[in-house]
């Protein structure tokens, strides 16, 4: 038997109880610091931006092994347990409100720290932003984690819903110097038919036509806007001989939806005004998921450069095994086993606790030896 499955991060009703959140607290505390023993802080956060080895990691600890709230319980419990002082890097953000809250966080941690806060602070900005402008699946995002090592490494953990499927989907970054070019890690979560996919490597013309168009005057934009909306609707015939137009009825849907022209144009003067370079300045100045529609619109009817309407999602496929370890929380392969669970901890604790015992240990035998070393060279003087 295969001891796999696909985790579709279905929305799950119901709270970790007390019991079991202790033991997952404890335990992943364990496994990190053991992790972080054997590779160190950097490895460990290229190891969690990796979505088939954060869902093992959550599977592990006890977590329902294809929920939503493996994401966010998880994000929520590494946020507790770890610091920068002890596993050398820290989570920062969260659920809701949370998430905003990352600027903050990373101007506290860089008053201690040597890091370079504005950098952190505009890729925790870029990434969200990717993920609901040049990214539109369909899944609104409610969590977002940023996890910083004392070094100034990064990754963020993201996650958005779906609120007609009930379904999350959960996106992974990791040191990208490039955001608007194929740069997720890997995006976990069941593939749809169709999305607008502005971040595919063979999309460059198309990024290049939504920049110019920002870059021109918000008022014949708009008339452009307002020509493709017609278009897409059959509401004109004066111009279709010109646009050879070839969409299906499911990416009609998409850009048929309502969209407010004052907002948009209200948005993209904004966005002219700071006469952006490139996309992620573009981004930054303020464009927002329904004016990128209404460009994307034009790229596609008008300069006949389409975004991608492939999803991106990459991993639907999750490390069910991993669950096996103690159980899961919805009793899935079975009800957590609290014998076996602390004594892994109890294992594993008793194991750091040895590694740091040597350790000064070895760093008090070699303190000594200096100390002698300094003394015998005096006595030789």
């Amino acid at each position: 038997m295969k001891l796999e499955g696909i985790a579709d991060l279905p929305l799950h009703e119901g709270k970790v109880p007390p019991w079991l959140a202790s033991i997952m607290k404890r335990l992943s505390k364990a496994i990190i610091d053991v992790m972080i023993i054997e590779w160190g802080e950097d490895k460990v956060l290229e190891r969690l931006s990796n979505p088939l080895w954060f869902q093992a990691f959550n599977n592990v600890i006890g977590m329902d092994w294809d929920s939503s709230g493996s994401t966010t319980v998880t994000l929520g419990i590494l946020k507790e347990v770890v610091s920068i002082n002890e596993e050398g890097f820290v989570v920062l953000g969260g659920k809701g409100k949370n998430a905003l809250k990352v600027p903050e966080e990373l101007k506290a941690l860089g008053k201690n720290m040597n890091l370079d806060v504005e950098k952190l602070e505009r890729a925790s900005r870029l990434v969200a932003k990717v993920d609901s402008v040049l990214v539109q699946d369909g899944h609104t995002l409610y969590h977002h984690s940023m996890l910083v090592t004392k070094n100034g490494k990064w990754a963020v953990i993201q996650q958005g819903m779906n609120l007609k499927t009930r379904y999350a989907r959960r996106y992974h970054w990791f040191e990208v110097e490039r955001f608007s070019i194929e740069p997720h890690r890997g995006i976990a979560g069941v593939k749809q038919d169709i999305a607008i996919n502005a971040v595919k490597k063979e999309k460059e013309n198309t990024r290049k036509v939504v920049l110019d168009l920002a870059r021109e005057k918000p008022s014949k934009v708009i008339s452009q806007i307002e020509l493709a909306q017609k278009l897409i609707r059959g509401q004109t015939t004066l111009f279709s001989h010109a646009f050879n137009i070839k969409i299906s009825d499911q990416i009609k849907a998409i850009y048929m939806r309502p969209n407010d022209l004052r907002k948009v144009k209200n948005v993209l003067e904004v966005i002219y005004d700071n006469s952006p370079n490139n996309i992620e300045e573009m981004l930054l100045s303020g464009l927002g998921p329904s004016t990128a529609r209404a460009l994307y619109l034009v790229a596609d009817l008008i300069y006949n450069e389409p975004p991608s309407y492939e999803d991106p999602v990459n991993f639907p496929y999750e490390p069910f095994k991993y669950a096996y370890a103690i159980g899961g929380k919805d009793g899935v392969p079975f009800p957590v086993n609290r014998k076996v669970a602390y004594e892994v901890i109890y294992t594993l604790e008793d194991i750091i606790e040895k590694i740091k015992v040597e350790k000064k240990d070895k760093e008090f035998a070699l303190t000594k030896l200096k100390e002698l070393a300094k003394y015998g060279d005096k006595e030789g003087a």
